[in-house]
């Protein structure tokens, strides 16, 4: 039988506000355990909540973005369960009347195929405490420091079919908040994060199947593995005579696998009624409009702009306009560099690769973008070839320090004398007498590939510094002249 899978998300991204979502308390990451959690975020006797205007104008910033409908009227609730990282015994949420009604965005696969994605509504709610299940010996530890930190959880539509239209899906809606500035996208510190709703059912059937959320996935990649792992689970169980039971999944990614949390059967009901301490917020057009005015240019834009302006390919203008960061960081090379396909190769390969090894934001790269297209100047004038950038880059990034300083300090600097690099060939060629006859000997047209030897061989004996241009063309005219 031919499967087919139904996936629904929730993401939820902390927005980026200086004080939490009711309180003045601090939201940044990183201090001490329980440092940053004040009563009202406890809910203790006698205290109340202030509604922070800041995280309302985020959540329509986003609503627009993704050309949603706009609750000119939204009510807080009170979502009530009982967890040891709630303080309060319940949560404040909205159910009824989200600030963000039904939207949508397109994704484009890897194939080139675009689709859109139904989003249900976009809520703002609180975040709640963390439960730290590593630091003590058989005990869970209690963090309250992100109690009360403001979110946006988006709700999408089933509308996605696989883990690759979901995973773009993420990422694109990774790329909007960001852009937006309402949210850092950080997933490795919690800030950005989803809950996966999963089911599969007979290919062609209209009904779904039972569906299993597996919560709190932080990484791209974990969605993924996550998403494939669950999809082959439910159709082993299914076909080998079992049944999918509704359940709360975590993903384990050690074992790369979902396990039960919970069976959705017996979750608590949390008697949602709207918050007695925070009154109904209304806004209005014009509102709305002032906030649309603030809107910067959004990924899709920005990826236009990228190929008309860079000529760059679909796939690079793809890449390098997702992450606001990186496509800042682009844009700083090219004009550094004048030369924004070097600038995209760079930024996609050497640039993306240290830091996925280092596993840092590019935020955080010690190569500054001024810093690498400094360095592509020095390709670009020949003062060193693309190999030798490699090891400044390296240097760069390890020790710090200028394209120039490193290249001067190191002696790295190209050789572009013709008589020394002739010098070199020549020896090349009186060295390899075997590979020579070959080459002579050879049909004309074979020749090009085989004057790859000689070219690492001269490459080599040169430590790389070498103009490969005018390597090339000394050897092309000695081995002809051989030749003939």
């Amino acid at each position: 039988m031919e499967w087919e899978a139904v996936i629904g998300l929730e993401i939820h991204a902390q927005l980026a506000t200086k004080s939490k979502i009711f309180s003045g308390a601090s939201t940044e990451f990183g201090a001490e355990p329980n440092t940053q959690a004040c009563a009202v975020d406890l809910a203790l006797p006698g205290t109340l909540p202030v509604f922070n205007e800041e995280a309302l104008r985020m959540a329509v910033k986003f609503g627009l973005a993704v050309d949603a409908e706009i609750g000119r009227r939204s009510v807080f609730d009170r979502k009530n369960y009982f967890y040891p990282d709630l303080p309060k015994g319940y949560q404040t949420s909205q159910l009824f009347h989200p600030i963000v009604g039904v939207g949508h965005i397109d994704i484009t696969l890897e194939d080139g195929t675009e689709k859109r994605i139904g989003v249900t509504r976009a809520h703002l709610e609180e975040d709640a405490g963390k439960s730290i299940h590593d630091a003590f010996p058989s005990m869970t530890g209690i963090d309250l420091n992100r109690a009360g930190t403001p979110l946006l959880e988006i709700v999408s539509e089933p509308d996605m079919r696989s883990a690759e239209e979901a995973v773009a899906y993420v990422r694109k809606i990774h790329s909007i908040v960001t852009s937006l500035g309402i949210c850092d996208g950080n997933m490795a510190e919690g800030s950005f994060r989803c809950d996966c709703n999963v089911s599969v059912r007979p290919k062609g059937q209209e009904e779904f199947g039972t569906r299993t959320e597996t919560k709190n996935i932080n990484s791209f990649r974990f969605i993924e593995k996550a998403i494939v792992g669950e999809i082959e689970r439910q159709i082993d169980l299914i076909e080998d005579g079992g049944r999918v039971e509704q359940a709360t999944r975590l993903y384990d990614a050690d074992k790369n696998e979902t396990r039960s949390m919970r069976s959705k059967e017996e979750a608590n009901d949390y008697r949602y009624f709207p918050c007695p301490d925070l009154l109904p917020i209304e806004i209005d057009d014009s509102y709305i409009e002032a906030v649309r005015e603030t809107l910067p240019e959004l990924p899709d834009a920005r990826k236009a702009r990228f190929l008309a302006d860079y000529k760059l390919s679909d796939y690079d203008a793809m890449v390098l306009s997702g992450d606001r960061t990186m496509a800042e960081y682009f844009e700083t090379v090219a004009k550094a560099a004048n030369d924004a396909k070097l600038a995209a190769n760079w930024a996609m390969g050497e640039l993306s690769k240290m830091l996925n090894q280092n596993d840092i934001q590019i935020q955080s790269s010690p190569v500054s973008a001024e810093q690498l297209g400094s360095l592509l100047e020095r390709i670009k004038d020949n003062t060193i070839s693309g190999k030798i950038a490699k090891q400044v880059f390296e240097v760069m990034w390890n020790e710090g320090g200028s394209a120039d300083e490193i290249i001067e300090a190191k002696g790295l600097k190209q050789v572009t004398d013709s008589g020394a690099i002739e010098k070199i060939v020549d020896d090349v060629i009186s060295n390899n007498t075997p590979q020579v006859d070959q080459y002579v000997n050879a049909e004309p047209e074979k020749r090009g590939k085989m004057i790859g030897f000689f070219m690492g061989q001269v490459m080599k004996a040169s430590q790389g510094k070498a103009n490969p241009g005018q390597v090339q063309g000394i050897l092309k005219q000695k081995l002809d002249a051989l030749a003939d």
